[in-house]
């Protein structure tokens, strides 16, 4: 096969295999991914993440807040609890540097949960109520796919607000997660 040699290739095919669960390292690359976006923002000026734009959420801030709050939101769905969010913009921001914070906590502790699924657990149904109302089923497997795929689309919506500064946003592809895996968190 083409590239067996490279190093590279290696790498992805000791990485998911047909028998393993891709969350896991799914999990990995949106935790390094979020890392990257939070350290390139913490180099730029608060005004900067503060500042109104035109989009539903209102600020660079608020957008990872709002990724924050549903991460939040997902995680009390796979634990069977309540999470109290009555929106998905929620009217209370902490700071960055708390958020940043906040962040990599619940990015480990998804880390964690895809890790620790296994076997049939992947497949088992959670049913939730919808922040804005009606009922929802998904499996823990997709719950953890669709959170990995939020986070995704909000850092690219990100990136081309910090482009708009004019700023260049980390890369973050998978593609270089995958080639640098073993120095990912």
């Amino acid at each position: 096969m083409v590239g067996d040699a490279d190093p590279a290739h290696a790498l992805l095919k000791s990485t998911v295999t047909p028998t393993a669960s891709p969350l896991p390292m799914l999990a990995r690359y949106t935790a390094w991914a979020n890392d990257l976006l939070y350290l390139s923002l913490a180099g730029l000026p608060e005004s900067e993440l503060l500042k109104k734009q035109k989009i539903v959420f209102g600020s660079m801030l608020r957008t990872l807040n709002h990724v924050y709050a549903m991460d939040l939101v997902w995680q009390a769905h796979l634990e069977g609890r309540a999470h109290g969010f009555v929106s998905r913009n929620p009217g209370i921001c902490p700071p960055f540097a708390e958020l940043r914070a906040a962040q990599a906590t619940l990015d480990a502790w998804y880390v964690r949960y895809a890790d620790a699924l296994h076997g049939t657990a992947a497949a088992e149904i959670v049913d939730f109520e919808f922040i804005g109302g009606g009922r929802g089923s998904m499996s823990r497997g997709d719950i953890i796919m669709h959170v990995i795929n939020h986070t995704t689309y909000h850092r690219g919506h990100i990136a081309d607000m910090i482009y708009q500064i004019p700023a260049h946003p980390p890369t973050t592809d998978l593609p270089v997660y995958l080639r640098n895996a073993g120095r990912a968190p």
